[in-house]
């Protein structure tokens, strides 16, 4: 099991609208080899990557914080997920984490390659972007996070395609073989960086380390950005929005009009966008004209009118006849 230290780590980011594009890594293009294939002994055999953490299987999870990969390959047995994916098996199957480098390595052709394990809950485009940038800069050979202890994670890193290729092929040639052997035998003939973060290292060997994953998304800082994300996966929408404007619209609407209508106003903001065709700027919009009209119905409520005027039909008929004599 990683180390895996509180959610209050300064440095962390949220889930919700961070970008997995080639952007966050200074605008390189880069291609991802994801690790699933595993036999999960300390799990009991389970199949991890499919093992859900707030609602999303565990690849699915890995897959959206590389999202901005020209080309993601999986090296494991076909399954379905959330987004498309290249698969490549290692020869032979089970022959360990060397051997499945090497297979996802011959889908790829970009420079720099993002290598990671399919159990990283809290893995985000965020910290993909770091270790490229890092990367980019460092002129080195990899650059992998190091968990709270210190202890390597060389499956959540970014190398040099021609730096893991060169240590590849010379491993082959002097064993004959990958298969069975150790991770460190790559990793320790490489120049790498290393940068410390405990939490996007934290991975899941046991039902325990599951466990522990399912309560942080689940504690008040985070929940909110791991359900929209998960509801985004859930019906395809690949879109990031200001889910403070969306929250304030339904404040309005709840405490101006009554509270059934903060969902139902939300749900047709996005309706209206949707018709749109538009990005956030289309969410803003509709946002803006929903929030302007849920404060004008309040007003109406709050405004000084006279409770016979504010009556429909009070006031109305003919004058009173003056009293006689």
């Amino acid at each position: 099991m990683t180390a895996f230290e509180p959610p209050s780590a300064p440095g962390v980011p949220g889930a919700f609208g961070v970008p997995g594009s080639p952007g966050a890594s200074g605008g390189d293009a880069h291609d991802a080899v994801v690790l699933a294939g595993g036999a999960a002994r300390r799990l009991g055999g389970a199949d991890k990557p499919a093992v859900r953490v707030g609602g999303r299987a565990l690849l699915d999870r890995v897959l959206a914080a590389c999202s901005g990969a020209v080309t993601t390959v999986v090296v494991a047995e076909p399954r379905p997920t959330a987004r498309p994916v290249r698969w490549a098996r290692e020869e032979p199957p089970g022959g360990g984490p060397l051997a499945a480098l090497d297979a996802g390595l011959r889908h790829t052709a970009a420079e720099h390659v993002v290598v990671l394990s399919a159990d990283l809950p809290f893995l985000d485009g965020a910290t993909v972007g770091r270790l490229l940038t890092a990367l980019h800069e460092s002129g080195g050979d990899g650059v992998l996070l190091t968990d709270r202890d210190g202890r390597d994670q060389p499956l959540v890193a970014a190398y040099r395609r021609s730096a893991l290729r060169r240590e590849l092929d010379a491993l082959r040639a002097a064993h004959g073989e990958l298969a069975g052997l150790p991770l460190r035998r790559l990793t320790g003939a490489l120049e790498v960086t290393r940068i410390t973060d405990p939490v996007a290292s934290f991975d899941c060997d046991t039902w325990d380390d599951i466990a522990v994953a399912r309560a942080r998304i689940r504690e008040h800082g985070h929940v909110l950005d791991e359900w929209i994300t998960a509801v985004k996966d859930e019906l395809g929408v690949d879109l990031d929005v200001d889910t403070g404007i969306l929250l304030d619209l339904a404040r309005d609407a709840a405490h101006g009009v009554a509270r059934p209508a903060a969902p139902l106003t939300t749900f047709l903001v996005g309706y209206a966008a949707g018709r749109a065709e538009g990005g956030p700027e289309a969410v803003a919009e509709a946002v803006r004209k929903a929030t302007a009209l849920a404060l004008r119905w309040a007003a109406e409520a709050d405004s000084d009118v006279p409770a016979a005027s504010a009556t429909p039909g009070a006031g109305s008929g003919a004058p009173a006849t003056p009293d006689a004599g």
